[in-house]
């Protein structure tokens, strides 16, 4: 349930207040920038992710099987850590800073939400987006 604007405004009040009372504590209680941690993973994955191309292409020039597939392990696994780490950095907002917003009513948490449920089984699914395709002209 989200805040009324009532509750907001107390809420930024208090905020504000700590911050002026005690600016250290405020600081350690928002916690680490999570933007900057996960885009710093991410761009790490990449270089990870490169050293793992010139890993296997050595190995492949050289014929050391051994060292390719290692190429390849590394290119795998730095792959999945860069990915994962991109899809969880926070948006970047205004002056929100370091804390994602995934209110109930914050866009990120609208577009997870906003997905449609389908009542039916999968062949009728199909079907309807087979009509509706044919109805927009998609498909001649």
């Amino acid at each position: 349930m989200p805040l009324s604007d009532h509750e907001q405004r107390l809420l930024e009040q208090m905020e504000q207040a700590l911050q002026a009372e005690d600016p250290k504590f405020a600081t350690a209680m928002r916690g680490a920038d999570l933007r900057r941690r996960y885009v710093r993973r991410a761009v790490l994955s990449g270089i990870a992710f490169v050293l793992g191309i010139v890993l296997l292409m050595t190995g492949a020039v050289i014929q050391l099987i051994p060292l390719g597939v290692a190429g390849f392990v590394v290119m795998l696994i730095s792959a999945w850590l860069g990915v994962t780490a991109w899809r969880r950095t926070p948006e970047a907002t205004g002056d929100e800073g370091d804390i994602p917003n995934i209110s109930p009513g914050s866009p990120r948490r609208q577009r997870r939400s906003g997905r449609q449920r389908h009542d039916g089984t999968f062949m009728q699914r199909m079907e309807e987006r087979w009509r509706h395709r044919r109805e927009r002209g998609y498909g001649n």
